[in-house]
């Protein structure tokens, strides 16, 4: 007698957005956004695709929703008792870390519509604009500055991520670890053209020894002093 095959075991919870919602990032890391589907979704939580249409209406909501549940806790802190730049150098890398743990949300931000009022960083730009505000930046600067704050940010992370993973297959299929890889390729920056590349062959060595975090902070870091420098001398533009 044939064996009857065994139908995935029912969900025991009740179905909710937010089991929805974390079922989806778990399934966004491990096979990224081209892999999320409602049926591969379904088959996670052991239900149908028409219970999962009941509570999300399509999948940039549920890309935009669990981008927000990824970025949620880099905006659960505090930051009374801080600095302006403190806030935001602890904002900046609590985004940088969370794109470099989850990387598919870089690539996803881009491809998202524009709603307005709907983007998932919109609460993350609101954070960062109270404190350009806090610095005192003049009114007409304040979009500007804030905005370029989060180009960066997301801009750095994403592609920080992204390289990361490249290197990481670089290295798996060299059969050696990332500090290796960088080390193969800071070599070869060191053998280019000396005409051509000198600037290239005089930062090899950085390469090879910088770290991604240290990096990114370094940069938010510069952005600030320009924005309270020209806060200061009357030289920060809208």
């Amino acid at each position: 007698m044939a064996s009857r095959k065994s139908r995935p075991e029912r969900r025991q919870e009740p179905l909710s957005r937010e089991r929805i919602v974390a079922a989806a990032v778990e399934l966004l890391d491990a096979v990224g956004e081209g892999g999320l589907t409602f049926r591969a979704l379904a088959e996670r939580l052991a239900t149908g695709p028409g219970a999962i249409y009941w509570h999300v209406t399509g999948k940039n909501e549920l890309l935009a929703a669990a981008i927000d549940a990824v970025i949620a806790p880099t905006l659960a802190g505090d930051d009374t008792g801080t600095t302006p730049q403190e806030a935001i150098r602890s904002l900046a890398l609590g985004v940088f870390d969370a794109i470099d743990a989850h990387p598919w949300v870089g690539t996803t931000l881009a491809q998202l519509p524009r709603t307005p009022g709907k983007s998932p960083m919109l609460r993350v730009f609101e954070r960062i604009g109270r404190q350009v505000q806090a610095l005192h930046v003049p009114e007409a600067a304040q979009f500007t500055a804030a905005s370029a704050l989060l180009s960066y940010i997301l801009g750095v992370a994403g592609q920080n991520a992204a390289n990361t993973r490249a290197a990481q297959a670089n290295a798996d299929r060299a059969n050696t670890d990332r500090a290796a890889f960088l080390d193969a390729v800071a070599t070869a920056w060191r053998e280019l053209d000396p005409d051509e590349y000198r600037f290239t062959r005089d930062v090899a060595g950085q390469l090879r020894e910088h770290d991604d975090r240290a990096e990114f902070v370094a940069g938010i870091d510069l952005i600030l002093a320009g924005i309270t420098a020209g806060r200061a001398d009357g030289r920060t533009r809208p």
